[in-house]
């Protein structure tokens, strides 16, 4: 994956690439170790900058060449959410001007928490089929970009770019930002908080409950859920009690709130398999649509498994939340990008409950029920031969689904380092063997 500040602003306030030169030979060095691609996020925010429908791709077009000029491939994330908190500043990328000069008059557009607070990394599910971005709802902006993408880079398709994941929320995963990075409000291993708060998403749960019979469930979240840095014991919601998790009340918020995740899921993804249909039917070139999906691993151990229920999972130890997920994408002919593949149960801290193997485990088991490619990832970066060789294990696990891709997050200057260039080089060479 490209580094996370390819990109800087020059002066004007346009985005432009960083280092040109010193990424051209980091390129070819990438080449030469017997990598076969480069991963790269497309930003809604660098090209639909300035104004509506203004869409300027000469960024990804010098970009995309210098990639392919290097002989490698391209792995495409369509990126509409925005990297600002997550990256402390360094090469951060907001979401479209023209979209926070909306949100700076209705922050509703936004997800909210139920203290009011909300952050413009992505648009809340609540507007998806409401036209307050200039006139189109934000399905139809996220359409209008797909196609427009395509369009644009028609000749690359299926040549060159082999992958095109789709941006479903925060950091391109589909999943509520329950657990905001960089902000304040959250830290490791809190369980977060639901966000379900903006004007849009009640109105909805207001509606559910009336459908439900019961209006008195409608007019807020569960008011026994913690905070964003509680644990697990002694929230009684996520505990045993009279309205947790379990009671009919948590049911029908766990089935709203992770429902209305995945029918975002489903319209999207229809819309880019629509897109990319024509392209997935050739013999010789073909492209797969990707979504990618979080690694909450923490309080996995639980019972409730609450930071995987305010993130949208409704996966608890009583029943699989994952498994609606990946039936949208099997019915898409989507893979799932899945995290955590470097990661070891024995390396969390015992306290949390964590299990990264536990998740990636019943993601596998879904994955392979649901006959749906899967796609893969670290989620920290490891380049002692433990971790790498954790990963490769995990790639190729006899007992699961062979992962179809992994790509390496991120490619950085450590990388480069003798003594990890000496690791890296040897595990590139045996993950391309082996296929």
């Amino acid at each position: 994956m490209m580094p996370v500040d390819i990109f800087t602003l020059d002066s004007s306030g346009c985005p432009k690439i960083r280092k040109l030169k010193a990424l051209t030979v980091s390129l070819k060095a990438l080449k030469l170790a017997g990598v076969h691609g480069i991963g790269i996020e497309v930003w809604w925010g660098i090209v639909e900058r300035f104004s509506p429908f203004d869409y300027d791709w000469s960024l990804y077009e010098e970009l995309f060449k210098l990639v392919s000029d290097s002989g490698l491939k391209l792995h495409v994330a369509l990126s509409f959410h925005s990297n600002i908190h997550s990256n402390n500043g360094k090469g951060a990328l907001s979401l479209p001007l023209w979209i926070l000069e909306i949100g700076d008059v209705n922050k509703d557009i936004y997800y909210r928490d139920q203290h009011g607070f909300s952050n413009n990394d992505y648009l809340t599910l609540g507007v998806d089929h409401i036209p307050l971005l200039s006139g189109r709802t934000a399905l139809q902006c996220y359409e209008d970009f797909m196609l427009s993408f395509v369009n644009k880079f028609e000749s690359f398709i299926g040549s060159v770019i082999e992958e095109i994941s789709i941006g479903l929320g925060p950091s391109g995963e589909l999943r509520y930002p329950a657990h905001p990075f960089g902000d304040g409000r959250w830290k490791f291993p809190g369980i977060g908080e639901f966000q379900c708060y903006d004007k849009y998403m009640m109105d909805d749960l207001k509606m559910a409950a009336c459908r439900e019979g019961k209006p008195q469930w409608g007019d807020k979240g569960p008011q026994n859920a913690g905070c964003y840095n509680s644990v697990p014991s002694g929230v009684p919601f996520f505990e045993e009690g009279k309205e947790n998790f379990l009671s009919d009340y948590g049911r029908f918020f766990l089935e709203w709130y992770s429902g209305r995740l995945i029918c975002h899921a489903d319209a999207i993804l229809a819309k880019a398999a629509k897109i990319l249909k024509k392209y997935q039917e050739r013999e010789q070139t073909s492209v797969m649509l990707v979504a990618k999906i979080g690694g909450i691993y923490w309080w996995y151990q639980t019972l409730s498994h609450p930071a995987e229920l305010t993130a949208g999972y409704y996966n608890t130890a009583l029943r699989d939340g994952y498994d609606p997920v990946v039936s949208v994408l099997s019915r898409h002919g989507a893979a799932l990008h899945i995290p955590c593949l470097e990661m070891m149960d024995s390396e969390t801290p015992p306290t949390y409950l964590c299990s990264p193997e536990g998740l990636l485990k019943q993601m596998q088991s879904v994955s392979k029920k649901r006959i749906v490619n899967l796609i893969g990832r670290n989620t920290t970066e490891r380049l002692d031969k433990t971790g790498l060789w954790k990963i490769r294990s995990n790639c190729y696990n006899p007992q699961a689904e062979v992962v179809r891709s992994f790509t390496y997050f991120r490619m950085t200057d450590s990388i480069f380092r003798v003594e990890n260039w000496n690791n890296f080089v040897p595990f590139v060479r045996m993950m391309s063997t082996d296929l």
